[in-house]
């Protein structure tokens, strides 16, 4: 049974760790609202591009572009994106899980694993075929960075070495929730029912200048390095709103566990002050015969 000198250290103790985690948590709001602003930001205009790749690619005539050329090769890579730190909730754990899933789904596939932080690595890079990891100047990466390994990747596709190419991370939801996927970005796909919407919609084609050709040949990668760069600022945004709420779930069992400790201190003293007087009552009375 723990005495009141330990319970004090223990108090002492937990009311430190609730001071880093209340500290925590606010550096990792700060940032979350960095972060949400910039893939708020860039989604609308990443969505429209798409929206736009398809909808010209859709209306015109036998048009085709390596990007959405099918490929031979058996190979694929997966851009693997977790954090280089731990202490943000399942925001790790819960996408190696469903990189696991999905590399015993395409064992008819030769995956090789390309990495952007640290931790999903350490899980499972014995459980697949792990190749570089890319690490970045600062904390963030640049857009030039990032720009650098989707060249890289797509360099990879072009001149036929893999096939496709993958993007695993947790794009981010709100706040408090993410949703840990895999998606490929290589070959670009554009589904037959979506071609038909399409062209159901726009009955007419339209007037171009230059010529579609040229507008899809420039727009085309830059739909691909935007996907890249949407993916990574979505990551981003997921650990820290992943962290902000882990530091929270910690300060508040912090603050419970200095209650209990509290408590279960005071009733100590209490029972000794009790035990005290009892003696000196006791010795009272025997003196009084």
């Amino acid at each position: 049974m723990a005495n009141i000198k330990d319970l004090k250290k223990k108090i002492k103790s937990t009311k430190g760790t609730l001071k880093i985690t209340k500290a925590m948590k606010l550096v990792s709001a700060s940032k979350l609202n960095k972060a949400q602003a910039r893939i708020l930001g860039l989604r609308p205009y990443s969505t429209e591009l798409e929206g736009t790749v398809n909808t010209v690619s859709a209306l015109a005539q036998n048009y085709s572009n390596v990007y959405f050329e099918e490929k031979q090769s058996k190979h694929s890579v997966v851009l693997v994106i977790s954090s280089d730190k731990g202490l943000c909730g399942g925001y790790n754990s819960q996408l190696a899980k469903v990189v696991r899933r999905f590399a015993a789904e395409k064992q008819d596939e030769d995956l090789k694993f390309f990495w952007i932080g640290k931790k999903v690595r350490d899980l499972i890079a014995r459980e697949v075929n792990s190749d570089k990891t890319f690490t970045f100047a600062k904390v963030d990466p640049t857009y030039e960075e990032i720009r650098k390994i989707a060249d890289e990747l797509g360099q990879m596709f072009l001149n036929g070495e893999v096939g496709k190419v993958y993007v695993a991370y947790n794009s981010f939801v709100s706040a408090i929730a993410f949703d840990s996927k895999v998606r490929q970005i290589l070959p670009m796909q554009v589904e037959t029912s979506t071609k038909e919407e399409i062209k159901e919609k726009y009955p007419y084609d339209f007037k171009y200048e230059p010529t579609a050709e040229q507008i899809l040949d420039t727009l085309v990668p830059e739909v691909y390095l935007t996907t890249v760069y949407t993916c990574m600022l979505d990551a981003i945004a997921s650990e820290h709103g992943s962290r902000m709420n882990a530091m929270e779930n910690a300060s508040k069992n912090s603050g419970e566990m200095i209650k209990k400790l509290t408590l279960k201190m005071n009733k100590l003293r209490q029972a000794r002050i009790t035990t005290e007087l009892i003696e000196v009552v006791s010795g009272a009375e025997s003196l009084n015969g």
